[in-house]
């Protein structure tokens, strides 16, 4: 804390966060800790942010982050929020808990929201620091906020943060990588805290029960708990409650009371308190924290005055407590989490769902929503109810809307076993598998077969199943297959306007199949097709972007390309449509830089960026395309600018996950950057584009063309003008009638699956070199003249490149 605020006699404090972290077992003393430690921060003058994970609550997404930021917000009206978060209100709101989930509008992904949720904790260290972040019980917290907290764990030092975090080892979940990962954050060791000693535990008994407790009974005291501080407080208080005399005799009372502290020896005691006291202790347990008392009441199913006096006695016998929420109503809460855990256990099975079922449908009732419910839902039993299913499907939406797409494929798994009524069993399987793409293809294509197989599914229904069935197949490499259904399914369609969606669709995903039989005759199909249409709608756009991408590829003239890529974008293409993909907007970008447009192609690459951050799409589709801006400098010959995009590329891959799709592109395209710079040092000496360029053939695995028009930069130092009297143009280059040919030297931009020769086996010219200050003006052996003659503009400085012909 010191380093934190600074020593009273420092004028500048040197505000250094850092990571603590405890563990220890139940009631091992690691609550109580942390609760001095928040005073003391309140009292240094530091803004705390308090959270503590519930074993009810694990499966609730973002339900840590919502207890550390939401009271910051609390006093803010709608207008401040939107205010202070500013472009990232609609990523993280719905995170939150600041607003409900938007319909209709494109969901952000998970890092997305970390990234945002990065940005808003940043900004409230920044307004109001030094800042103090405690979570209790992080090994019941949900996999959503742990996921965040790890990552920006890393940041609290260069912050004035210090995070604490407090958990039981023994019950971290198996599938809580992240929480372990930040326990032993640096290879440190968490703090472990042991037990009491027998002079500790002699203290707080004597505090309790007087000075004259005698040391055999102290030593008893320790002996019973095993110096459990929860356990020996609790004792030492229920000791002073029955009088107990502490002395030697009284142990045998002592030992009748510690079996009441815990286990089956509380919940005796509890029983003893009345029927209609249990109700409301098992309702507590059921709901969790932060539950209003009238709910609380209602689930109990009692008035408000026996609901008032349970609670009375309750607090009396130190087992609940009440609180004042953010919402400014009275709460309760337990006043340990064994005690909660003890009192769920109790209940009955049968007892214990039955209570699920009325909390959800309190919880609904009272406005907190269907997302609030679903964890209430996942406990019932199947019985075919409609609404479960309709609030589980809610809560799905609301989970995707919140960027928490593994709670919503809980939810719509649970909504299928329900299970649905057979009109509404294909619209649960196609939102199962849409859900599932990015996480398990194989599943989401096993969900939507059985999706398109129901007889029930409406046609608009069916159409939208297909195309995302077709999207699953490509991305697990069933290109053949995606076709095929698009094709088989374009036959049924009965709307002409259907029937184009899908051909667009089928169109894209032929043109990048490798196996294609006869690729030819869909060139020319596709070909036919382009010239009918005008770019009227998103598929008319598609197929135009594809038809430019097909003319480049196939080697026609690049005026051909150029003038499809413009209708297709003339009336705009979305990157982060979830319908239609961002593929057609990312290839028609890459025509304009093999047609020898790289300024239009970044400026589209740039318009993707800022599409996809805005929406909170920060990961895998962002990373596609800073890399793919990255290999368009490349292609300029901007190697250092080039290297730094596809590093970044790569790094927000990294973040997403290993082993995925993004990751492998940036990683190639990095390589052959840096094999490029490494030659362009090792032949030239300097970083010249010219020499690169010629001497880059034999590393990249896409030919460089020899001729580059009056757009390119490799023969101009980067210029990106437009010259119409450039020499080159006028010789016949790629901008000009000249075709682009496969195969052909000096023509070819991307080398065609069809072309057998490999542009690995062509010659490139030697690199020109710089010439001495003693160069002759000669070549050594021919005696024609040398290249410092020939273009004088170049700078000397270098040895002779006439006598090392």
């Amino acid at each position: 804390m010191d380093e934190l605020c600074g020593t009273p006699d420092s004028s500048q404090p040197s505000r250094r966060g850092g990571v603590l972290t405890f563990a220890g077992s139940a009631g091992i003393g690691k609550t109580s800790l942390l609760t001095e430690a928040r005073r003391h921060a309140a009292e240094r003058h530091c803004t705390v942010l308090f959270a503590r994970g519930g074993e009810q609550e694990r499966q609730v997404p973002f339900h840590v982050m919502r207890q550390l930021i939401q009271p910051a917000f609390a006093a803010m009206t709608e207008d401040e929020r939107r205010d202070v978060l500013g472009t990232w209100y609609g990523i993280v709101a719905p995170a939150l808990g600041l607003t409900a989930a938007p319909e209709g509008l494109t969901a952000p992904d998970p890092q997305g929201v970390r990234d945002g949720l990065d940005w808003v904790v940043t900004h409230l260290t920044v307004r109001s620091a030094p800042v103090v972040l405690v979570l209790d019980d992080a090994h019941w917290a949900d996999a959503e906020s742990l996921a965040w907290l790890t990552a920006f764990a890393a940041r609290a030092e260069e912050l004035a943060m210090l995070i604490m975090v407090a958990c039981r080892p023994d019950e971290i979940p198996a599938d809580a990588g992240s929480l372990r990962a930040l326990i032993k954050r640096q290879g440190t060791r968490p703090h472990e805290l042991a037990p009491l000693t027998t002079s500790a535990v002699a203290r707080i008994v004597r505090d309790a029960l007087g000075d004259n407790a005698d040391d055999v009974f102290c030593r008893e005291c320790w002996a019973i708990t095993g110096g459990n501080p929860f356990e020996v407080v609790e004792l030492a208080m229920k000791g002073r409650d029955r009088g107990l005399k502490p002395h030697q005799d009284s142990i045998p009372q002592l030992r009748d009371l510690a079996s009441a502290v815990k286990g089956s020896g509380l919940i005796d005691r509890l029983e003893q308190l009345g029927t209609s006291t249990v109700r409301l202790a098992w309702a507590a347990a059921v709901l969790g924290t932060a539950v209003p008392i009238s709910i609380v009441g209602g689930v109990a199913a009692l008035g408000e005055a026996q609901a008032a006096d349970a609670i009375a006695q309750l607090r009396d016998a130190r087992i609940l407590t009440v609180l004042t929420s953010l919402r400014r109503q009275e709460v309760v809460e337990f006043f340990h989490p064994l005690i909660a855990t003890a009192v769920y256990r109790s209940i009955p099975p049968g007892v214990r769902v039955a209570m699920h079922g009325m909390a959800a449908q309190a919880l609904v009732d009272d406005g907190f929503g269907a997302a609030a419910a679903a964890r209430h839902l996942l406990e019932m039993h199947p019985e075919g109810d409609p609404w479960v299913v309709q609030q589980l499907r809610q809560a799905a939406r609301d989970s995707f809307s919140a960027g928490a797409p593994d709670a919503a494929r809980r939810y719509l798994a649970r909504a299928l076993r329900e299970p649905p009524d057979a009109e509404y069993r294909a619209e649960v399987l196609f939102e199962l598998g849409s859900a599932n793409l990015l996480h398990d293809p194989a599943t989401t294509i096993n969900q939507l077969r059985a999706a398109l197989e129901e007889p029930k599914a409406d046609q608009e229904l069916r159409e939208a199943i297909t195309y995302r069935l077709a999207q699953a197949m490509a991305h697990t490499g069933q290109l053949a297959e995606a076709a095929g259904l698009l094709s088989d399914e374009a036959k049924l369609a009965t709307s002409s306007r259907t029937r184009l969606r899908m051909q667009a669709e089928q169109f894209k995903w032929n043109s990048v199949r490798m196996d294609e039989a006869n690729s030819p005759a869909r060139s020319r199909l596709l070909a036919q097709f382009a010239k009918r249409l005008t770019g009227r709608g998103v598929p008319e756009r598609h197929i135009l972007g594809l038809r430019a991408w097909d003319a480049a590829m196939r080697g026609e003239p690049a005026a051909t390309a150029l003038e499809y890529a413009e209708q297709a974008l003339d009336g705009g293409m979305n990157w982060t449509d979830q319908d239609f993909g961002f593929e057609v907007p990312a290839v028609v970008a890459v025509t304009l830089m093999y047609c020898d447009q790289p300024g239009r192609a970044e400026e589209l690459f740039n318009a993707g960026i800022m599409e996809f951050e805005s929406k909170g799409w920060r990961g895998a589709h962002l990373s596609f395309v800073y890399t793919l801006l990255g290999y368009v400098r490349f292609r300029r010959g901007r190697l250092a600018e080039a290297e730094d995009f596809v590093r970044n590329g790569l790094q927000i891959a990294e973040r997403v996950g290993h082993d995925i799709p993004a990751q492998w592109y940036a990683v190639g395209t990095l390589i052959e950057t840096l094999l490029a710079r490494a030659v362009r040092r090792r032949r030239c000496g300097s970083p010249t584009r010219t020499s690169w360029r010629r001497a880059s053939r034999r590393q990249s695995s896409t030919p460089i063309r020899r001729r580059c028009g009056a757009n390119s930069c490799w023969r101009r130092g980067g210029s990106t003008r437009r010259s119409s009297t450039s020499p080159r143009r006028a010789s016949g280059s790629i901008c000009g009638e000249r075709a682009i040919r496969p195969g052909v030297p000096g023509s070819s931009t991307w080398p065609s699956p069809r072309s057998r020769r490999s542009p690995s086996r062509r010659v490139p010219r030697r690199p020109r070199r710089w010439p001495g200050p003693g160069c002759s003006g000669r070549r050594a052996r021919s005696g024609t003249p040398c290249a410092c003659r020939l273009r004088p503009w170049t700078r000397p400085g270098r040895r002779a490149c006439c006598r090392r012909r």
